[in-house]
Order: structure tokens, then C-alpha cells, then sequence
């Protein structure tokens, strides 16, 4: 029960320091709904591991017991146990992780499980979610993946009725013991009103996962004695005095006052020493602006000597596939988790051929669950391994956007730095193959600018194995790869078919350069699988009209180096951006922003080669006008010549 009295008084000082103006942002306090967490932290031990949400004060206090952490954090200071990144909702210390984001803790506590149960740890993973959640549908992919794979994870549901203001019995159809035990969960039942019986029921349900390393649930009736944040609240008066009579902390209070007395002085004691002394602790300050990059030193690009091929110009695929057959044979560590992946299919595009049968249990197939598959690999990193996931489709990449955008990418910062993801994520983009609307968008764009995720762009000229080995090897941060599906039947190609030679610039994730005979009057940029179109336009371009283009390649889209851009386009004058996609908002616009921005004095004239602006159709003719090809980048160059 000192727990419980702690936890509360805490957040009572929340709400108190918010009335008094000394706090920001929002806050979601647990008071009634202190003895779930108790009970929980009392049936987990040491090598656990605890998935949080908005709600997570309560969870946090009761299992570590910092006050001034967690007091420090919520108040926005480096003192803070991340620094006054995370606030409120998203808190990390050891393996206690909290994020506001409903249900997207439910994948990554499975892959934390899977984590443990492939290196035979005894230990298990908790989530903590609430009945409003159960309206996310990543929480089912997560139950169906967890109870196939046999994972030891505890999904605790604290069910207070409510999703915010709205009353759940209005929103969540059938029965919640019937959602858990159709997927073959263990399910149990307790409430806060019964203590007793609620640690022993929570303490079994641990037990079970522990033991039999099997998913279980166990949905802990309770009430939220205050709004859900600060004073949205819309219940009726009569409601909350109903559960306050029922409380246990209160009720406690009746009838041991001297005992409740005494927790009661030793908690505000506790809280007022933290407060005292974080009120003379420094402030937040950001971090220095990085220098700007000096130039380039450019050498040939060739084939990585260090990963064997049976071919002196490999495709593309082979080189994919010979680039994660390199990763397994390396790191033990590694395990490829997609749709269709194991022999004898070997994944959709043939990526994965081979290497389940090679490296038994460490290519695993997955359900249709692109969320799913995506945060169990975000959790298989967060706990030490290196899970390369693959997106069948890049266009269903957005149905896991929750899991790289407010998951993966902020994790690292947002706990300040005490936890790593360095998952790599492959999705094939591109159309040109008659896929369709749905099969052959460049999606890309819009995970550009996310803080924390990396994208790098496969092509054929820079080796794929080689980039694969450089994300294991200098990433330790979540990895978007994009692999256009044309480029799996081109030879990788260090050298142009009409002799000119691709430089690199002797980076991790190199900036690609070609350059035709002479000064160059344009300068091009494009990545992924429009290299091969640009190469032949320029080389047209040079032989029937005698316009000198260099050509400039990022692997690293993002974040983008545009130290060899501004060089080149300071010389030229003229830009062409190239890209399959749509225009709008998308890398040629940030490269031209850019380079307007930073280059003031040169008259710049450019253009633009993108798809048109409608979805990608079918037809074989309609998808030749739909995307952009050598023709479009020729006229281009042509146009851009003569201005």
C-alpha cells in the first residue's frame, strides 16, 4: 500500500504544479488506478521487460521507485531520466519503455518476448494497454503473431470504461475474454476493489507466461478518479463519487489513518526534497549545429572484395541476396523476418532464395501484419538483435508507418540515447512492371524529414551488398532500404556502357558521380531506379547534342548529403532533379529548395522530371506516359539546355 499512497501523491503534485503554471505540455494521471500497477510490479522480476502508454506514471513508480527521475523528466530537465526529451507519456530507464501512441508498445513488447525466447532468457515481456485500445488493430496482428510463435508475453488491460471521454461500452463490440481466447491466449480476470485476489491473479498470470512461455492476458477492472488529462472530463459528479466511496487508497485511509498518516508524510516528504532540489537543476540546452561537410574525394566505384560473387557483374538481386547471406553468416545476431520468405518460395522478388534452408529458424515467415512485422522487429532490436524486415510491396509500408515514424525513429532520442534500434526495414518501390495503383508507387517521400530514420536507396551502380554490410556495420539507427523492383534484373554496373566511370565520394553511404567528357553544363540529380534512365539520357544527350551532364547519386536519401550537389550546381548553374514518384513535396523539391537556399549567387535555372499526377494504372501504355523514362529526361535535358 505505500506504493500506492507514493504513486498517488505524486500525481496529485502533477496536477498541482499544472494549476500553479510550473509544468507544460499535457499529463495523464493514473489516481484510482494506482493498485493495477502495483500488483504488477510485484509479479515481474529483474530482466523483465515493461511496455507503458500515456497513462505510465503509476507503472514507472511502482517498479523502480524514482521519484526524482521521473519528477525531473515531466518537468522538462536534463536531470530528468531522459533529459526532459520524453515528458510525461514517454519515459525509459533499463527495460521500462513508455509511448502515448495506443497500441504501438503491443508489437515491440512482442518482439522483446521473441528477443528472449531465442536466447533462451527466463525472462518476459508486460504491456500495458486500456480498453480504449482495443479498437487498434495492431493489437490482434500482435496477439495472432504472438500466440503462433509462442512468445512470453503478459498484455495487461487496465479496462476503466472510458477511451478518453467516450464510454467504451460504445465503442468495443463482443466480449473482451472472446477477443484474448480467440487467438488462443490465456485470459484472466480481477479488479482493484479485490486486492488480495488481484495479486494473486496477476502473480499467476506472470507465472504462466514465465513457465510455459506462452502469451496471457489478464484484464484488471478499475476506475479513473480524474479526468484524462488535467480536466477533459465529462462524467457526471454522482459517477465519481460512487467509485471514490470504493477506493481503495481512500478506504484505506478510514480505516488505518495512523498507518496512512505515515505513508502519507513520508511520500510528501520524498516529493518535496525532489522538487526542492530540481528546482536548482540547469535547464535544457539544444545540442551545437553540425559544420558543413568539406568536399568530396572522389574514387571508382567498385564491387565489395570482401563479399564473394560468382559473377564480375552481378544483378542486382544477386547481390541483395549475397548481401544478406553475408549479414547471417556474420552476425548471429541477424534474423530476416517478412511475408513468404522461407524455401522454397524464398520471398516475392526471390531476395531470401536459399537462406531459410542455410540458416534454419533465422528466416522466419510472418502473417500479412506489416504493423505487426514491423514492430516485432523494432522490439527484436531494441533487445540487442539485428532484424531485417522485409515489406513485401513498399506501397504497404504504410500501413506500418505508426511503427518507423513515432516507434523506431524517436526512440533513441526521445530516451536519450539509452536505447538503440537499428532495425533495417526493405521495401521494393516502383512501378514499370504493370503491378498497378497499388504495387508500384514510390513512397518514399513521405518518411522523409522523420528525425532518427535513415533511407538509403539501392541503384546499380553502388554494390547492394556492400550497403547492406555498411547499415549493419555504421548504423545503429532504424534503416528504411529502398529497393526499386526494376533494378533486381540489372547488372550492378561500376562502369557506364559507354565508358564513362562512376566515382564515389568515400563515404559509409557514398554520393555517386558521372560525369560525361568536358565542362559539364547540367548538373542531374536523381537515386534509386532512375539512375539507369538519367545514365542513358545524358549519354544521348552528349552524342546527339553535345550537352555535357554530371550526374549526381545519393545512396543516402535521407538524411541527404548535399555537400557534391551544391558543388556541382555551383559550376553548372542548371539542375535537373529526376525521380519516379510524384513531384509534390518530394525529393526533387527539397534538392531544389536547397540548393535556391544555399547557392544565393548563382542564377539558377531548373527543372523538373517526375510521375503525373494521378495514381499508376495497369496498362502498359497508360504506365509508359504515368512514369518517367530515358524520353522525359532527354526532352528534359534539352529544354534545360536551351534556357
Amino acid at each position: 500500500m505505500r506504493r500506492a499512497v507514493l504513486i498517488r501523491l505524486f500525481e496529485e503534485k502533477l496536477l498541482s504544479l499544472f494549476s500553479e503554471g510550473r509544468l507544460s505540455g499535457t499529463v495523464h494521471t493514473c489516481i484510482g488506478q494506482e493498485m493495477t500497477a502495483v500488483a504488477v510490479a510485484a509479479a515481474l522480476l529483474e530482466g523483465d521487460w515493461i511496455f507503458s502508454n500515456h497513462r505510465c506514471h503509476g507503472h514507472y513508480l511502482a517498479w523502480t521507485d524514482d521519484v526524482r527521475g521521473l519528477l525531473g523528466e515531466i518537468m522538462g530537465l536534463p536531470a530528468g531520466i531522459c533529459e526532459g526529451r520524453g515528458g510525461s507519456q514517454h519515459i525509459c530507464r533499463g527495460r521500462f519503455l513508455s509511448n502515448g501512441v495506443q497500441g504501438g508498445g503491443v508489437p515491440i513488447a512482442a518482439g522483446c518476448a521473441a528477443a528472449l525466447k531465442i536466447e533462451a532468457a527466463g525472462g518476459i515481456a508486460v504491456a500495458f494497454i486500456g480498453d480504449g485500445t482495443l479498437g487498434q488493430g495492431v493489437v490482434y496482428e500482435t496477439l495472432n503473431l504472438a500466440s503462433k510463435w509462442s512468445l512470453p508475453l503478459l498484455i495487461v488491460l487496465e479496462k476503466n470504461n472510458y477511451a478518453q471521454s467516450t464510454a467504451t461500452e460504445t465503442t468495443i463490440a463482443g466480449s473482451i475474454r472472446g477477443r484474448f481466447e480467440a487467438f488462443g491466449v490465456r485470459y484472466s480476470e480481477g479488479d482493484i476493489w479485490e486486492r488480495e485476489a488481484l495479486f494473486t491473479t496477476v502473480r499467476e498470470a506472470a507465472e504462466y507466461v514465465r513457465r510455459e512461455r506462452r502469451p496471457a492476458a489478464v484484464c484488471i477492472e478499475c476506475f479513473r478518479l480524474k479526468a484524462h488529462s488535467k480536466g477533459d472530463d465529462n462524467r457526471t459528479l454522482e459517477l465519481i463519487a460512487e467509485f471514490i466511496a470504493r477506493d481503495p487508497i481512500y478506504l484505506f485511509e478510514e480505516q488505518f489513518p495512523e498507518a496512512y498518516s505515515r505513508m502519507r508524510e513520508e511520500g510528501e516528504n520524498r516529493l518535496r526534497v525532489a522538487l526542492a532540489e530540481l528546482e536548482l537543476a540547469p535547464q535544457a540546452a539544444l545540442p551545437p549545429i553540425p559544420l558543413p561537410k568539406s568536399a568530396p574525394a572522389w574514387k571508382p566505384v567498385a564491387l565489395d572484395p570482401e563479399i564473394s560473387s560468382a559473377h564480375t557483374q552481378p544483378r542486382v538481386l544477386e547481390r541483395v541476396r549475397e548481401g544478406l547471406r553475408h549479414l547471417l553468416a556474420t552476425d548471429a545476431k541477424v534474423i530476416l523476418l517478412g511475408e513468404d520468405m522461407e524455401d522454397p518460395y524464398g520471398g516475392a522478388f526471390k531476395a531470401s532464395k536459399g537462406l531459410s534452408t542455410d540458416f534454419p529458424g533465422r528466416v522466419r515467415n510472418t502473417p500479412i501484419s506489416e504493423a505487426a512485422i514491423t514492430g516485432l522487429g523494432n522490439g527484436l532490436a531494441l533487445a540487442g538483435l539485428r532484424p531485417v524486415v522485409e515489406i513485401m510491396f513498399g506501397d504497404f509500408i504504410t500501413l506500418a508507418a505508426d511503427q518507423i515514424i513515432n516507434q523506431a525513429s524517436k526512440f533513441a532520442y526521445m530516451y536519450a540515447g539509452q536505447v538503440a534500434v537499428p532495425v533495417i526495414i526493405r521495401a521494393s518501390m516502383g512501378g514499370k512492371r504493370g503491378y498497378g495503383a497499388t504495387h508500384s508507387q514510390c513512397l518514399e517521400k513521405h518518411f522523409f524529414g522523420t528525425p532518427g530514420l535513415n533511407i538509403v536507396a539501392l541503384n546499380s551502380v553502388c554494390d547492394p551488398a556492400l550497403l547492406l554490410h555498411r547499415i549493419h556495420q555504421h548504423l545503429n539507427e532504424p534503416c528504411l532500404l529502398i529497393e526499386n523492383k526494376l533494378l533486381y534484373g540489372m547488372s550492378v554496373h561500376p562502369q557506364s556502357p559507354d565508358g564513362r566511370v562512376w566515382m564515389a565520394d568515400g563515404a559509409d553511404f557514398p554520393t555517386l558521380k558521372l560525369a560525361a567528357p568536358g565542362r559539364a553544363s547540367i548538373t542531374v540529380v536523381t537515386y534509386g531506379g532512375m539512375v539507369d534512365e538519367v545514365e542513358e539520357a545524358t549519354r544521348l544527350a552528349f552524342e546527339d547534342d553535345e550537352i555535357v551532364a554530371e550526374v549526381i547519386v545519393p545512396t543516402r536519401v535521407f538524411p541527404l548529403d548535399v555537400t557534391a550537389i551544391l558543388e556541382s550546381v555551383g559550376r553548372t548553374g542548371r539542375l535537373l532533379v529526376v525521380e519516379e514518384g510524384q513531384g509534390f513535396a518530394g525529393f526533387g523539391a527539397e534538392v531544389l529548395a536547397t540548393c535556391t537556399e544555399r547557392l544565393p549567387g548563382v542564377a539558377l535555372r531548373a527543372a523538373r522530371v517526375c510521375a503525373e499526377p494521378h495514381p499508376i494504372p495497369c496498362s502498359r501504355e497508360l504506365e509508359k506516359h504515368a512514369l518517367p523514362g530515358t524520353g522525359e529526361v532527354l526532352r528534359a535535358l534539352r529544354d534545360l539546355a536551351q534556357a
